[in-house]
């Protein structure tokens, strides 16, 4: 098989929101620096905004601070939250807005012209283009994009991060990519849990099927430390169309409703803040509804008009259109239909929650040279859109910074390496489709979300879980790791489909090894601990784990600001709990 070796100063991992803006910032700061964008797709429509959006979901609209922003999110995460990553990407909001919109991307603006608000920290958009929009300024900066190859693992050597390992989609050619600072962007994790949609609508879900978790798994196997992997997210959503509620909820008043036609989140959630509550309990509130009897729960539209509809799908049109044609397919009219409502599948999204890479201010990892920014950026949760490129423009300085400071340039990688994870990413296709055993990708994609639905937490326990479940998943995932050499790989497609489940169970490993850590329920719906069903306050501090080379996870405990707090302080058991059979 055919290998290329590049090289550049800064390399991109993900042409998505975050992705792409780094790469612009860059470049247009640094014109004599080499960047590399490497993205599996191809930037002009990948990523979890490829769709499109109709809201820039974190802004300071008038009468907002800073401050105020962040408090706003300290009461969302329910007191867990890196105050420091999330001041300094909100300090960025308008910075980026209007570079953006400098770029192209439609603004909805007021009579007085200034952006439009929806609620306190959006503003609306036309953004169907918004990835084109990227894209295209990424070729105009000049930085290089290398589309429809798959990245595999970093590039290790002394500790340090020199680069990335891939392979094309279109040839199966080996990619050995050197380079002096790499920026992870490649989104979060969704296909961890058996979905809404099964058989040939599974990837009707809201995040974006192709996200599979590759940034995480890379740089847990690479020994970074991750963060918050149990602060799962889990949308509230369209029931079947699977699309976002909140242009619903705040766009247009509509309120959550249960089968009664009772507004609960008032009449029951009113001192969490009632449809103002914490964003998990949002969830938790129509879970109870429904436990209790009450559901199906609605979003109601029927207070809207003919003319509030038309602004009401050309809203969605901007990004999730077939919510519109499955309206129209289906006759139903909203002025006297509410919208029916549901929980998805968890996701792993550190823009909405905070899972991901453990970080410095400069969106710098623990690994020396390895940045991560956007959704698989950990510690500071509500980026959104508008966050994630606050992270790029943040990590694409200090990345730059390190650059222009240091003079060695991009260190080779051992032969030995080379060879080791060539073998490795092509193993899948050596194995005979008739030999005794062998098991598709997709096969073993549906038994690892079985696993995670039945004992981690999914759809089917209605997201509760306890130990012994965990436990169970835990084991069962052993196993799985233990077969996937038996996965065959008929073309390139498929190949990139089986390193995906081997990302996907790696980090389902260490998300059940967080979920197990967390002896609370910090965010009922979200991480709903049946055996620790209040919060406790020993557990106001992060949950933090550390891949070493045996492959065992490591929790580390740390306080708000950062620091390590010993096993003996965290109110936890020192020894791993072990499964006990009856």
């Amino acid at each position: 098989m055919e290998s290329k070796r590049l090289e550049t100063d800064l390399l991109i991992i993900g042409g998505g929101t975050a992705g792409c803006y780094a790469a612009n910032i860059a470049r247009r700061e640094n014109p004599d620096l080499k960047v590399l964008v490497v993205d599996k797709a191809h930037i002009d429509r990948s990523g979890c905004l490829a769709g499109g959006m109709n809201a820039i979901n974190a802004y300071i609209n008038p009468g907002e601070t800073v401050d105020s922003f962040v408090e706003y999110v300290r009461m969302d995460s329910m007191g867990i939250l890196r105050e420091d990553l999330v001041r300094s990407q909100a300090a960025l909001f308008r910075e980026v807005v209007e570079t953006v919109e400098a770029m192209g991307l439609p603004i909805v603006k007021d009579a007085d012209g200034s952006y439009s608000p929806r609620g306190r920290w959006n503003i609306k958009i036309h953004g169907e283009s918004l990835k084109p929009i990227l894209a295209r300024e990424v070729r105009k900066s000049g930085a290089d994009v290398l589309n429809r190859v798959v990245i595999t693992n970093l590039v290790v050597k002394d500790g340090a991060v020199h680069g990335a390992y891939g392979f094309g989609l279109s040839d199966g050619t080996f990619y050995v990519i050197s380079s002096r600072k790499t920026l992870v962007a490649t989104g979060g994790a969704s296909g961890l849990y058996r979905p809404n949609n099964e058989g040939l609508a599974r990837h009707k879900m809201w995040y974006s099927p192709f996200n599979t978790g590759a940034g995480y798994a890379i740089g847990i196997r690479a020994g970074a430390e991750m963060t918050s992997f149990e602060h799962r997210f889990i949308a509230l959503r369209t029931k079947d169309t699977i699309a976002p509620t909140g242009t619903l909820a705040l766009g247009f008043g509509a309120p959550q409703v249960n089968s009664r036609g009772e507004e609960f989140m008032k009449l029951r959630w009113a001192e969490s803040g009632g449809e103002g509550a914490p964003t998990p309990l949002r969830l938790e509130g129509p879970l109870r509804e429904i436990a209790a009897g009450n559901g199906p729960c609605f979003m109601d539209t029927r207070h809207l008009n003919k003319s509030d509809l038309k602004r009401l799908y050309e809203a969605y049109l901007d990004m999730y259109p077939n919510t519109v044609l499955y309206w129209a397919a289906n006759r139903i009219d909203l002025t006297t239909t509410p919208v029916e409502i549901c929980g998805t599948e968890p996701y792993l999204v550190g823009g909405h929650c905070q899972a991901g890479y453990w970080v410095d201010v400069d969106r710098k990892t623990t690994l020396e040279n390895l940045f991560a920014a956007g959704d698989v950026a950990g510690g500071a949760p509500y980026k959104f859109v508008s966050g994630c490129f606050a992270e790029g423009a943040i990590a694409a300085r200090a990345a730059a910074r390190e650059i222009r400071m240091e003079s060695r340039k991009a260190a080779a990688p051992d032969p030995g390496k080379v060879s080791g994870e060539s073998a490795r990413t092509f193993s899948f296709r050596q194995t005979s489709r008739e030999s005794s055993g062998r098991i598709a990708p997709d096969e073993a994609e549906a038994r690892l979300q079985k696993i995670m639905d039945e004992y981690a937490g999914g759809i089917r326990t209605s997201y509760a879980m306890n130990e012994a479940g965990l436990l169970m998943a835990q084991e069962k995932l052993e196993e799985l790791s233990g077969d996937l050499s038996r996965i065959h790989a008929e073309d390139p497609y498929a190949l990139m489909q089986a390193h995906e489940v081997v990302d996907r169970v790696d980090v389902a490993r260490v998300l059940v090894a967080h979920l197990l850590a967390r002896k609370e329920t910090r965010w009922p719906g979200f991480q709903t601990r049946q055996d620790f069903p209040g919060s406790d306050r020993r557990y106001e501090h992060f949950i933090n784990s550390v891949v070493g080379d045996s492959g065992k996870i490591r929790i580390v405990h740390r306080s708000l600001e950062g620091a390590e707090i010993p096993w003996k302080d965290a109110g936890v058991p020192k020894e791993e709990p072990r499964l006990k059979r009856a």
